[in-house]
């Protein structure tokens, strides 16, 4: 039973880069703005972001915008949009000048310039930071404190539960449930989701426990399309203590940006001679090639030697703290490293503005598709993505409110279906992972199939369980018809890349049954 009720112009899920970069444009363009997390306001998945963000502010030598569109490109495995690139990379200056207006320290480098580190498969120096190692903790201080002054509205404790609909299909609101679970409605002609991935779809992430995929599957429920659900980007490099399940400590890619080398226990550098840019190469590559050489020696993990590094407590003291904790001292002893789910590529299908095809959703950060990563996202290009396109969805929401008028909701579907979270993680992280072939992907769908069933959900749990269990048939259901590997999904089976058949997205919806199907026949031969 709905037991409250309230009114805005927006409503902004999520209160990481994206969300609160949103919501701060929003109040200041006189938009009734309320802002819906499930943890406290700062909680998300920004403030564990370590390396930085990907920008050309124009005083690094050699360096273009032109250049950060072609290392985006050339990591996207042949699936970026060429236009939202453009849109996003061009849009970043801009948007770290405004951050940094409100209030984000960046680190110095000599003179008037910022420090700039260097990533996987960027061609130059142009990813700044923040506190050696902690730039999304920064970024997330800025924009809370920001928010804070700003006296924005702020539901914390607070989990989305659907977008309400009118009969033409247009989102009118959000429905909620609070801590203890009681239900409110958010009426609002504007709903824009900022929910972050879905990395708890496996037993070892980088993700803090919010990111269970809340806002793809909510999209879905509304008549939305995602894409690209098949590219999970594994982070090559996340701290090794042995088997453990929840979020794992990273390993921030700057680390081998100042020359750090991924080592095998037999001291073997193995990048060299896998990929021209050997350790520096793209994440999918780095993240596979790591992969295999721990299944050739028999070992549980590799090692990233980073004892040649000058300083490593100064400009990386969150994962020297880290290694500490867990009893390395990272520079003297080798790192030992594994990799672990971290990024979704894809998501619900948005521009680069943050319009999704359904009226009155919009969508912005690691929760949408915009085309900016296609098959495998350019390091710290997703700081970037949630401050360009943060921006500029409250501009598209500005440009349709005009356009638009409240009606009657239509009520959701009270049940949704719900396999137990233990039985999913299990299942997508033995059949899902790093390495995928048919037989494991039809166990892991009959493994979720067998424990599902209907529920309603009655607290965050509830949600955040039906979320998981959609994302997971959704992201089989993608991985199983793209037969072939490219970017950061990798097909044991079908090994090479298929640019002739399968150089296309696939869209997926939900069925007349609300089961997620991959909705074009884009890719022909596939299964």
């Amino acid at each position: 039973m709905t037991t409250w009720e309230a009114g805005a112009d927006l409503v902004v899920v999520g209160s990481g880069v994206a969300g609160l970069t949103a919501a701060l444009d929003a109040v200041a363009a006189g938009l009734r703005t309320v802002v819906v997390t499930k943890d406290g306001i700062g909680e998300g998945s920004t403030r564990w972001a370590q390396g930085g963000v990907a920008v050309v502010l124009g005083d690094v030598a050699g360096d273009s915008l032109a250049a950060h569109v072609t290392d985006t490109l050339d990591a996207g495995g042949g699936l970026n949009d060429d236009a939202a690139v453009e849109a996003v990379v061009r849009g970043g200056p801009d948007a770290v000048h405004r951050l940094r207006e409100r209030g984000a320290l960046f680190d110095a480098g000599h003179g008037p310039r910022l420090d700039r580190t260097r990533e996987g498969g960027h061609s130059a120096l142009r990813v700044v930071h923040a506190g050696g190692d902690a730039t999304g903790a920064e970024i997330e201080r800025a924009l809370v404190t920001a928010a804070r002054s700003a006296q924005l509205t702020v539901l914390d404790g607070h989990v989305a539960l659907d977008a309400l609909r009118d009969v033409t299909g247009r989102v009118v609101g959000l429905s909620v449930l609070d801590a203890d679970g009681r239900a409110g409605i958010l009426r609002a002609p504007a709903v824009l989701l900022a929910t972050g991935g879905y990395g708890q779809l496996y037993a070892s992430t980088t993700n803090p426990s919010t990111a269970t995929g809340d806002g793809v599957a909510l999209a879905l429920r509304a008549g939305a399309t995602a894409s690209d659900l098949e590219f999970v980007q594994f982070h090559p490099t996340v701290l090794y203590t042995g088997p453990a399940v929840g979020r794992r400590p990273l390993v921030t890619e700057a680390v081998r940006g100042e020359g750090a080398i991924l080592r095998d226990r037999a001291g073997h550098a193995f990048m060299a001679g896998v990929h021209p840019r050997a350790d520096l190469a793209p994440r999918d590559v780095v993240a596979a090639a790591i992969t295999r050489r721990m299944t050739e020696t028999g070992a549980d993990c590799v090692y990233l030697d980073a004892s040649a590094l000058p300083g490593f407590a100064a400009r990386f003291p969150t994962v020297h703290a880290s290694c500490r904790a867990a009893g390395i001292d990272p520079v003297t002893d080798p790192i030992p490293v594994t990799p672990a789910a971290h990024y979704a590529c894809g998501g619900v299908v948005a521009g680069a503005d943050g319009r999704t095809g359904v009226p009155g959703l919009y969508a912005a950060g690691e929760v949408a598709r915009t085309g900016l990563h296609g098959a495998n996202r350019l390091a710290s290009n997703s700081l970037l993505e949630g401050l360009v396109v943060g921006e500029r969805a409250v501009r598209a929401v500005l440009d349709d409110l005009a356009l638009t008028s409240l009606s009657a909701p239509l009520e959701p579907a009270p049940a949704l279906p719900v396999a137990p979270r233990p039985v999913v993680q299990r299942a997508m992280t033995t059949c899902a992972g790093i390495g995928r072939d048919v037989t494991g992907l039809a166990n892991a769908s009959d493994a979720i199939d067998a424990a599902t069933a209907p529920a309603v959900p009655l607290d965050r749990d509830g949600v955040e369980d039906a979320a998981l269990t959609l994302l997971a048939q959704a992201v089989l259901a993608a991985a199983g018809t793209r037969r072939e590997t490219r970017g950061c999904h990798v097909r044991t089976d079908f090994p090479e890349r298929d640019d002739v058949h399968q150089r296309a997205s696939l869209p997926v919806r939900l069925d007349g049954d609300g089961r997620p199907v991959v909705v074009a026949d884009a890719l022909v031969g596939a299964a």
